[in-house]
This record gives structure tokens, sequence and C-alpha cells, in this order.
């Protein structure tokens, strides 16, 4: 799991998404304590992850080429996934100009979770990263514009990287000022 933030602003949304990707294989219980120790913020750096992989005996590939979000036809689109047990969970978040919504993917299912309206931070990722984002919105965000919140994503996106190795320092951002039919989205996806 890593980190996707968006704004969903009345005249346009803005979407930012580390690149990390850790794929671990090994025995169940080490590969599942690796995975709690860095997702609750026990390893912070990427040296700190591969020298506790090495101890509990879990193989570990970590890359920062993963593209999280995307634009398609006026919607942002970001996804996060986990897997655990050899099931891979997504969870998406589709954005346009004054509304978002979020679904559950598994398998080939994408199952609507939540939607919502103008004037919201969106925030995908684990415990620590939430926390992280959390923090900047309360110190930084004062009711401004969009570029206030394209900073914020920026800023928030820094500081989780420094928290959590779960999140690289290499992130995109993608921003539109159109208003689309996220439902028309989901069902091609759905289909």
């Amino acid at each position: 799991m890593s980190l996707v933030i968006a704004f969903i602003g009345a005249h346009g949304a803005v979407m930012g998404g580390d690149r990390r990707e850790i794929i671990t294989s090994g025995e169940r219980i080490p590969t599942e304590t690796l995975e709690h120790e860095l997702y609750t913020g026990q390893i912070v750096t990427d040296e700190a992850l591969v020298q506790r992989a090495g101890e509990l005996g879990v193989s570990l590939t970590i890359r920062d080429d993963k593209r999280k979000v995307s634009q398609r036809d006026g919607i942002l689109v970001g996804e996060v996934s986990e897997t655990e047990g050899g099931i891979t969970r997504k969870r998406r978040l589709y954005a346009t100009r004054g509304e978002y919504a979020l679904a559950g993917i598994t398998g080939d299912e994408i199952r609507l979770t939540g939607k919502g309206k103008a004037s919201n931070f969106v925030v995908l990722g684990n415990q620590v990263t939430k926390q992280v984002v959390h923090t900047c919105i309360r110190e930084k965000w004062k009711n401004g514009t969009m570029h206030d919140a394209i900073r914020i994503i920026m800023l928030s996106m820094e500081r989780a990287s420094e928290a959590s190795a779960s999140v690289s320092g290499l992130y995109d951002l993608v921003q539109t000022p159109v208003k689309a039919s996220i439902s028309e989205v989901i069902e091609r996806d759905s289909g």
C-alpha cells in the first residue's frame, strides 16, 4: 500500500500518488510481521526495510516506477493495492470537478464504497501516511485555492516519504478543471 491524495474542488480536482511498489514473498507470518511494521511506522527508511526483511527471511523487491494516478476523459483515477494471502485488494479513487467516488476492487469485481462532493481532501494510504497527510491539511489548509491544495499534496508526499519506507520520494500529480461523469468511467471499468 502506498499513498494517493486528492483535492476535489468546485473549480477542478488534483491528485497526487507516490511511485513506490513493494513486492514481498516468503512465509506468511514473517511477511505479515514485516508489512505490519512497515504500515504502522516502525520501519522508516529503505535501509531499515531491507534489513528487517532479511532478519525475517522475507524476499523483497522495491521499485519506484509504478504510476498510481492518471487522467481518463476528465476523471482523475488513483489506486492503491495490497496483497494478503495471495489475494490482491485494490482501493480506487475517482475524482472530477465537484465530486468523487471510492471503489473497492477484488478480482474483477468493482464495488462502490463511497461518494462525496467538492471542497474535500481524500486520502488512500496506510495508518502512518494518512496521519502525515491529515497533519499537513490541519496545519496548512485555510479554505484556500487549488494552488494551496497542490502545495499541501506536495508537502504531504514529501513528509510521508520521510516518515515511512512505504512511500517513495517520487510522485506524480494530475489535475483537471473538467466536470465529467464518474459513473460512466466506473461502468467502463466494471465491463
